[in-house]
């Protein structure tokens, strides 16, 4: 891969690449081995980001049945558990066109439902799967039985949040731009500020302040016209820099799992920092007079998804009505202004826009 970098006030930092990258690209080399018969000792990818990576393929074997190698995982200068830990794919052909991709020893299994997957399925994200497909049909249209192994992912699954999120067993493949951009939290809150200030320097009539990539998607989506920035988990930082560049209104739009922490006062919503998601959910609960025994099954959820999905099955959509109302009058109370305009709108993976 040639280095890839990203500034930040002046500051130069290394992006890396994500564990889906190297599953697609392990996958890949071996898949191109197993067809041709002939080693090779760089493959190139697509990623979502639009960024083509080439990674060294390392430990390649082969045979006429199966092939297998592997690719370290870069995280660039963010700092990540899963920093320089191999990934290994081994690949057989298959007859009926089918990409059928499991997880092996590393890989994290599912415990519970949410947006993860079910019960069971190994811990490979939706966005990892699309991409191995991508690669492997393109060697060969046959089919593939692609598993992944990541040999050191148990030991190094303590040191990530999988335990929290209903995840045992291993590490997640993950990854939905396939690139890691470092997260240096003062240089990011810096490139935010700077892209406020473009923005400010047009109009302050509205802005769009996105937590993710999945929020700017829902908003084109839903036509939005506001322009935009994304400002990952730093909303507190976000919206007070917006009411000192004295914008009119400000529209922000962020996953449930998210902006229910910011309905409870949360104005760093990163899970290392903040993880009130289920705690959000028992507040408003509590609040609406719900039955003790909802509560305790919300106590139980893995993730806000499931938490969510029990809510709406029991009635009491009003949750995320009041959670709506929480976020704007916690924002209200933070930039000191009463009468600030805000919108907020909440999404779920599974839901889309949740319009209650």
């Amino acid at each position: 891969m040639e280095n890839l970098f990203v500034y930040h006030k002046g500051k130069k930092l290394r992006c890396g690449y994500t564990t889906g990258s190297c599953a697609t690209a392990a996958a890949k080399a071996a898949a191109w081995m197993l067809h041709h018969q002939e080693q090779i000792d760089r493959v190139e990818i697509d990623t979502p980001a639009d960024i083509a990576l080439t990674l060294d393929v390392l430990n390649p074997e082969y045979n006429r049945q199966k092939a297998s190698c592997s690719i370290k995982k870069d995280a660039g200068d963010d700092h990540d558990a899963t920093d320089n830990l191999e990934i290994r794919v081994e690949v057989e052909k298959r007859s009926d066109g089918k990409v059928v991709i499991e997880g092996g020893k590393g890989v994290g299994r599912i415990t519970k439902s949410g947006f993860w997957g079910d019960p069971g399925e190994a811990a490979i994200n939706p966005v990892p799967r699309q991409m191995i497909t991508k690669e492997v049909t393109e060697i060969a249209d046959t089919g593939w039985d692609v598993l992944i192994t990541v040999p050191e992912g148990e030991k190094i699954a303590g040191n990530t949040l999988n335990s929290k999120l209903g995840i045992t067993g291993g590490i997640s493949i993950i990854g939905t731009t396939g690139i890691v951009e470092p997260m240096s939290n003062e240089a990011l809150k810096q490139t935010i500020y700077l892209e406020i200030d473009d923005i400010a320097r047009e109009s302050t009539e509205e802005i769009l302040l996105h937590l993710g990539n999945y929020g700017l998607k829902m908003a084109r989506d839903l036509e939005l016209t506001a322009p935009g920035v994304k400002i990952s988990n730093f909303i507190g930082d976000a919206v007070l820099y917006c009411r000192n560049k004295e914008f009119k209104k400000v529209t922000l739009i962020g996953h449930i799992g998210k902006l229910c922490k910011l309905s409870i006062g949360a104005f760093n919503t990163h899970s290392s920092i903040c993880d009130l998601r289920l705690e959000a959910f028992v507040f408003y609960l509590a609040l609406a007079g719900a039955p003790q025994e909802l509560i305790k099954q919300v106590i139980a959820c893995s993730d806000s998804e499931e938490a969510l999905e029990l809510i709406l099955d029991q009635h009491y959509e009003k949750i995320v009505t009041k959670m709506r109302e929480g976020c704007i009058d916690r924002i209200r109370d933070y930039v000191k202004k009463p009468d600030f305009q805000v919108e907020i709108l909440i999404y779920s993976f599974k839901k889309g826009l949740l319009d209650y």
